[in-house]
């Protein structure tokens, strides 16, 4: 076996096709957008490489062809949080072999100690971890945009490597064609109709305005999260510009206390219905395909991408009303039967404690794993 550093166009390229071959036959897999991946090592988009490095490889057979790929980064603002100086490593895709997979781990462990980290998390991103992060370990079924999807046997590749569990990330998933419980929303409704509480949808005429809202309210929520970093404005306008293609402002909610920004939730359409279509692909002939199956089916799902609320505001009922107000917005029209309730880590147990509330019930996890060299 042979490792080549991804370091020219055509290694690039090679490393974001790499699992179109190897999932070819899988039903399940979905995938991601050429451009999203793209934007992740491209330090013009993405503002981690202010603070940070990041290198990728492509594992090859001895009769040449690919059979592996790995990247591994440091974030230098997150990388000494930790009790031993700890970096990352992500976009693994493997084989069923593993010999592969070990060569294409040790590479990526020995590149980080090497630039003097002592573990490394992964699979993880090279950004923020509301995309291509974390093991899915249950739930193999289709994705939705920006999660990961990988096959059962990585796991025990993981494992057996020497990585444990850091934490999980779990995705409810709640059919809303089933009435909420009494209880919910009628807590719901009370707080809606509370003095001094206004409920408004995103606008992208007013991007500039719902970003900073956004910040202020994501770096309150956050901040007694370990490891917490602020989130950047560069990270907020980078998502909003890949989101904006499928983005539905009624689906977008931001909630305010006498004018002051406290809570929000961001919801997408799963577009991966349509996106399945184009192979990874929006060049011409991509967007005609997906502009023609999306004007052709119906994509009757939603994914609540992030939902956050300043910590003075929490145990309020504010994100049972956000999740309120947008069951009134959706449910009317017919059209959405399920909701993934999305990414919420296992130690969030006020968030998952809301799942519970409105019936959901759990459908995937990826887990987030931890090795200390």
């Amino acid at each position: 076996m042979n490792l080549i550093e991804v370091s020219n166009p055509r290694t690039a390229r090679q490393f974001i096709d790499l699992p179109k071959k190897l999932y070819k036959d899988d039903p399940n897999w979905i995938s991601p957008l050429d451009n999203d991946v793209e934007a992740v090592f491209d330090p013009l988009r993405n503002v981690f490489f202010e603070h940070g490095i990041c290198t990728r490889w492509l594992l090859l057979d001895d009769n040449g062809q690919l059979i592996g790929r790995i990247a591994a980064f440091i974030n230098y603002e997150k990388a000494h949080k930790h009790a031993q100086p700890t970096g990352g490593t992500g976009f693994f895709d493997c084989i069923n072999d593993k010999k592969a997979a070990y060569l294409l781990l040790d590479t990526a462990k020995a590149w980080l100690q090497g630039h003097g980290m002592q573990a490394m998390e992964g699979p993880i991103n090279f950004g923020e971890n509301d995309k291509f992060w974390g093991l899915l370990i249950q739930g193999f079924k289709p994705p939705s945009l920006g999660m990961n999807y990988n096959p059962p046997y990585y796991q025990e590749f993981f494992e057996s490597y020497g990585f444990e569990k850091e934490y999980d990330q779990l995705t409810n998933f709640l059919d809303i064609t089933v009435p909420f419980t009494e209880r919910f929303t009628k807590i719901a409704d009370w707080v809606m109709k509370k003095p001094g509480y206004s409920f408004r949808h995103f606008e992208k005429s007013k991007l500039n305005k719902y970003a900073e809202d956004f910040r202020d309210i994501y770096n309150d929520a956050w901040s007694t999260f370990d490891n917490f970093v602020p989130i950047e404005m560069g990270v907020i306008k980078e998502s909003l510009r890949q989101m904006k293609p499928v983005m539905d402002e009624k689906i977008i909610w931001f909630a305010y206390y006498n004018e002051e920004p406290i809570a929000f939730v961001v919801c997408m359409p799963d577009v991966n219905q349509v996106l399945k279509h184009v192979n990874g692909k929006l060049d011409l002939w991509g967007k005609l395909k997906f502009l023609w199956y999306k004007n052709t089916m119906t994509i009757d799902r939603l994914r609540i991408i992030i939902m956050g609320c300043k910590k003075k505001y929490q145990n309020h009922g504010i994100e049972s009303a956000l999740i309120r107000t947008l069951q009134l917005e959706v449910v009317p029209k017919g059209i959405v039967k399920g909701v993934e309730l999305a990414w919420v880590g296992d130690f969030n147990e006020k968030m998952l404690a809301i799942h519970a509330a409105t019936g959901a019930k759990l459908d995937k996890v990826h887990r987030t794993y931890k090795k200390v060299f």
